[in-house]
């Protein structure tokens, strides 16, 4: 049997840019991307603390330290600029592998800057 886990999560991290004029997905700082084992194309699910709203899209890179997150193409239309986000990525993975996977958690300050990053 194979279990759908949460591999990894960004916590609280402020949308920075709104593209609603391109193809979709939401845009990472890629030492955050790093941090969380996300990677350009994987499939996110993005929950809005403003708006309590649920979205599913795909992670692309954005420049390493740029701090940067942005939605993009419709995902633009479910948030604004400020608005603090989880940012979930999964995996599908064995029994065997789901004992042993853990869920990294990567936190981070006002400027989305890593803070920490932690296994549970």
């Amino acid at each position: 049997m194979l279990r759908v886990l949460c591999k990894s999560k960004i916590q609280q991290p402020k949308i920075t840019d709104l593209k609603l004029y391109y193809e979709g997905s939401v845009g990472i700082d890629a030492e955050l991307m790093k941090a969380a084992d996300i990677l350009p194309g994987e499939r996110l699910q993005a929950v809005n603390l403003y708006t309590g709203g649920r979205f599913e899209s795909y992670a692309i890179e954005e420049p390493a330290g740029s701090g940067t997150i942005s939605l993009k193409g419709a995902t633009a239309r479910l948030g604004e600029i400020g608005d603090k986000l989880l940012i979930i990525s999964y995996a599908m993975v064995s029994d065997e592998e789901a004992k042993a996977l853990g869920l990294k958690l990567v936190t981070v300050d006002e400027e989305n800057r890593i803070v920490s990053v932690d296994r549970k």
